[in-house]
């Protein structure tokens, strides 16, 4: 049996009937007006009967008569059209237009235009009675009704108005303090535009779309649709987040609502509340007036969590270089597989806590904020929802209000996730790390702010040596470079200046120290080990520079760039990651008599970070299974009664075996790789304790025996130069033995 639904207003035939109030509302008004103005005639003549005061006042207030009788015509042409279909037809037919002229005007205009109609009948009305009364002109009786009014109150009326002035000013306090925080920007406020942008092409043609629809919702709900109301922008810090939105307000031609992320942070509770609300108040109004509004909180996260805990849905920026991009492994799962999976990650993710202790604006706040982004469409105004309801009549629909949410945070993982479902947000897009041609677009843009002499090839040099710029770190290293230029009685930037902000910028300036010999050519035989090894076996990098400069936290260092964006790993890439770091140990005893320094410690534990995950997550080593599973589901442990800790011991015990003869044989390995090349570490060693910091080509240029930017690697090529290397080394090493200075002096070679 099929149950029919309710019909809706536009699929009748006869119009809906009105309730009883609505039939008679006007007309109950109308008399009661005529009957206390013969009521006021009766008080000024006490001679005057009843009837004679009617009948005067009919032909006195003649146009009240008329009133009533356009009502009740009225009312029968609704009456009419309630019974009977055709006459229905009839008018919906052919007087259509008026309510096409009618729609022409805007929400804003025609909500604006009627309540102002009804008021001026109301304040009519009112002014003839008063008139009637107080035996004025209505005009002046308007101004006597206050004062009347007054003293005719009791004590306790006033009373009572005493006391509702103490409300208001306790309403007034609270209304100041909400005030702050929200930041409107009018149409052709900011002149930041999408062509000021760059790098993030592929979410500005979604953001575009998304201001297409508000300019012309028809476009998608003329089809059935809704125009999306609401975007996230997350991603690491500097990649143009906040950025994008300013020139969302620049573009387009709606008001611009700027959150500040302490907006909802107040000392009274209740006050957010009272923040929120009166924000989309304002937002609703400035919808209505202009047809559209865009709202952009930024530091979103700050909004905080109602304390849901669920598995992380984002990959950490930090983790992506280490851990690399997963596949979508869930997707292939059958649906209990996936349950599984998904239990196990729940049990053991940490929880995400939030309301008041966890950020945001504190108790309410957030509700209040999930609230109202899902209640845009419900009755407004108090007469509308209170008045109209406890007469019996329906509240009128709000229009359209044409609001579009944007957010931004580093922390997406941080938000609510009642505040991601679609509805509220609709559309996230991950505003990540530019592409190599989205930094040769961010430099060519902040390079042509400037004077400079870079070539084209130059500036795609610079986009390859900064994998992970961001623009707001181009922006910085093109300033930096400008400063250096000034500094240099110059005003145009090179590629030596760009070079030198960026070392500036990776490194920190150099602190101004000198090694003692034996121990710079220690750090120097160190940095020459990693620099070696990472030419020879690690193809998926490109050294960038080598320095034995003394840092903040540092000796010495050698810095290697991806040449191409790459976003998987393999476990040969793995594995030459772990050869160059064990480079500095094998090197070292290699070069040092098996002696070795505490310098390796950062080395050996990138090393068995490395192989850790090889050998317990990404299956790279003598086994496949998932160390992290096996530990949360206390699988592998021998015995049936032993607990968790014996598990969890017995577990990382085999671990660490395999670790251990993973990074053994590499460490081997290694000392063959460097054994065959001693006098290249050498040779390199040598350039090192010569220039103290040296470019990638120059290193290549050390190794090839070529010339390069800084260096001239040509006499490195020369076997005579490289025994009095050889023998400078030796005496370095008695030297280091005996803690003493070497006899012999660092050779100096002439340019070929």
């Amino acid at each position: 049996m099929s149950v029919q639904s309710r019909p809706r207003d536009t699929d009748r035939s006869t119009r809906i009937h009105l309730s009883i109030y609505d039939r008679a509302k006007f007309l109950m008004l109308f008399a009661i007006v005529f009957f206390v103005l013969a009521w006021a005639n009766m008080a000024d003549n006490p001679l005057l009967s009843f009837s004679d005061a009617l009948s005067r006042t009919a032909n006195t207030k003649s146009w009240l008569l008329v009133l009533v009788a356009v009502e009740v015509v009225r009312q029968i042409h609704f009456a009419l059209a309630e019974l009977l279909a055709p006459y229905h037809g009839i008018w919906v037919k052919y007087f259509a237009f008026v309510d096409r002229i009618l729609h022409k005007l805007s929400d804003w205009n025609r909500f604006r235009l009627g309540r102002v109609i009804k008021w001026l009948i109301f304040v009519a009305l009112l002014s003839v009675v008063l008139g009637a009364i107080y035996k004025e002109t209505p005009v002046r009786a308007l101004f006597f009704a206050p004062k009347a009014l007054w003293s005719a109150l009791p004590m306790l009326g006033q009373l009572l108005f005493a006391v509702f002035f103490v409300i208001i000013q306790f309403g007034a306090i609270f209304w100041f303090l909400s005030r702050g925080g929200v930041d409107t920007y009018f149409p052709d406020d900011i002149r930041t535009r999408f062509s000021d942008v760059w790098g993030q092409d592929h979410v500005l043609n979604r953001i575009r779309e998304n201001l297409l629809f508000l300019e012309t919702p028809e476009l998608i709900e003329k089809h059935g649709g809704y125009v999306p109301g609401g975007i996230l922008l997350w991603g690491p810090p500097g990649t143009g987040k906040t950025l994008m939105a300013e020139s969302m307000a620049g573009e387009t031609g709606k008001p611009f609502v700027f959150v500040d992320p302490g907006a909802f942070t107040n000392m009274f509770m209740g006050v957010g509340i009272l923040k929120v609300k009166s924000l989309f108040r304002k937002l609703r109004k400035l919808a209505l007036r202009y047809g559209g509004v865009v709202v952009f909180f930024d530091e979103a996260d700050s909004l905080g969590n109602r304390g849901i805990s669920r598995p992380q849905m984002y990959t950490n920026e930090n983790s992506k270089s280490i851990f690399g991009t997963p596949c979508n492994g869930g997707n292939y799962l059958s649906d209990p597989g996936k349950s599984l999976v998904t239990n196990a990650a729940l049990t053991s993710n940490q929880f995400v806590m939030g309301g008041a202790g966890g950020g945001g604006g504190g108790s309410g706040t957030l509700q209040a904020l999930l609230t109202e982004l899902s209640g845009l469409k419900k009755p407004r105004g108090f007469i509308n929802r209170v008045v109209r309801r406890a007469l019996g009549m329906r509240p009128k629909n709000p229009p359209k209000y044409r609001i579009l949410v944007v957010m931004a945070t580093n922390m997406p993982e941080a938000l609510d996730e009642a505040l991601l479902r679609p509805g509220r947000i609709d559309r996230m897009y991950r505003v990540g790390y530019p592409s190599k041609a989205g930094r040769i677009r961010t430099y060519e843009g902040y390079l042509a702010k400037v004077s400079h002499s870079l070539t084209a090839e130059e500036i795609d040099k610079l986009a390859i040596i900064t994998p992970y710029a961001t623009g707001a770190i181009i922006k910085d290293t093109i300033n930096e470079a400008l400063i250096m230029a000034i500094r240099n009685d110059r005003t145009s930037i090179t590629l030596s200046d760009v070079i030198k902000a960026k070392q500036l910028k990776d490194l920190g300036p150099a602190e101004d120290v000198e090694y003692i010999e034996r121990e710079r050519h220690a750090v120097a035989v160190h940095e020459a080990c990693h620099g070696v090894m990472a030419h020879l076996v690690r193809q998926h990098m490109a050294i960038d520079l080598a320095t034995i400069e003394k840092g903040s936290d540092y000796l010495g260092m050698v810095a290697s760039i991806p040449p191409d964006d790459q976003f998987t790993r393999w476990r040969t890439e793995y594995e030459a990651d772990i050869l160059v770091s064990v480079a500095s140990l094998a090197g070292e005893r290699m070069f040092f008599a098996g002696d070795n320094s505490s310098g390796v410690s950062g080395d050996l534990e990138s090393a068995t970070t490395i192989a850790s995950f090889m050998e317990g997550h990404w299956g790279m080593g003598s086994t496949i299974s998932s160390h992290a599973s096996n530990r949360r589901n206390e699988v592998g442990a021998p015995g049936g009664n032993r607990g968790k800790d014996d598990t969890t011991k017995d577990l990382r015990m085999a671990l660490g075996d395999r670790i251990e003869n993973n990074l053994s044989s590499l460490l081997i390995r290694a000392e063959e790789i460097l054994s065959e090349n001693k006098f290249k570490v050498l040779a390199l060693a040598h350039a090192l304790e010569t220039y103290k910091t040296i470019s990638g080509d120059d290193v290549i240029a050390v190794m090839n025996g070529e010339k390069g930017p800084l260096v001239d690697g040509r006499p490195y090529a020369v076997q005579g130069n490289l025994d009095l290397i050889w023998n400078y080394h030796l005496a370095a090493v008695v030297a280091h033995q005996k803690h003493e200075r070497p006899d012999l002096p660092i050779p100096v070679f002439e340019a070929s």
